[in-house]
């Protein structure tokens, strides 16, 4: 299977702690960063992953993080004048694969989110989704039955909070590669990649569903008490550290 990870935003969330590293080179331990943990899970559990990294801000410091780890890096040079639709843009070309999954870099799960959901083969589209932890400045989902009805920042009236987790079938990530491609040759390049994903959905009768990960534990690393939860289930994890 091949992995996207978008990391190379600045984090503006966090501006006043990333000034000297990306968040996603936050420790969770003395030897394990966000980013180290996501691939390493990656990689215990799919031993054949076909691992891509998007890079921009402080680019040098995610590559020597995981310089050993067997992944590819592709680089968004634009990072500071756009957003992540421009970064999955540069890495079009992997979503020609037979199955995809994309990640946000700044994501900590549980080994048990990683080794059911994560690795595991997919024959439709689905993103994860909790539905006990929607908060109104976060990226949300509303949904209906058990289909995305559309998926925003600060979304009025969502249902639950988006995971930053998508799994796709060939043919969906075809469709979203060329999606991405109409949107930036009409410079949308200042949206997420997700936004791609809403236009599908809501003018291409794009169909997509949803797994609730709520009774696993998860992370997406926004802020200081994001952390100490990341690195809370990075502790209870079997074995402590992935590697």
């Amino acid at each position: 299977m091949t992995y996207i990870i978008p990391a190379a935003g600045k984090g503006k969330f966090l501006q006043s702690i990333t000034l000297n590293y990306p968040k996603t080179s936050y420790k969770l331990d003395e030897n394990t960063s966000v980013i180290q943990r996501l691939v390493r899970g990656i990689r215990k559990y799919d031993k054949n992953a076909e691992i891509v990294v998007i890079v921009g801000y402080m680019f040098g410091n995610v590559k020597k993080e995981l310089e050993d780890d067997n992944v590819i890096f592709v680089q968004n040079p634009f990072y500071d004048v756009t957003n992540s639709i421009s970064s999955l843009w540069f890495a079009r070309e992997y979503l020609e694969r037979e199955n995809v999954t994309i990640l946000h870099g700044d994501m900590v799960f549980a080994d048990s989110i990683m080794e059911k959901y994560i690795i595991s083969d997919t024959d439709y589209p689905y993103v994860f989704i909790d539905k006990t932890a929607n908060k109104e400045d976060s990226y949300n989902a509303m949904i209906k039955e058990d289909k995305i009805v559309t998926m925003s920042r600060g979304l009025v009236n969502s249902s639950v909070k988006y995971c930053g987790v998508i799994k796709l079938d060939p043919v969906s990530s075809r469709l979203l590669k060329r999606e991405i491609d109409s949107m930036i040759q009409n410079n949308m390049y200042d949206l997420y990649w997700e936004d791609a994903m809403v236009q599908m959905i809501m003018f291409r009768r794009f169909e997509l569903y949803y797994r609730d990960i709520s009774n696993d534990e998860w992370a997406e690393v926004n802020s200081v008490e994001d952390l100490i939860h990341a690195q809370d289930i990075h502790k209870n994890s079997i074995g402590g550290n992935v590697r």
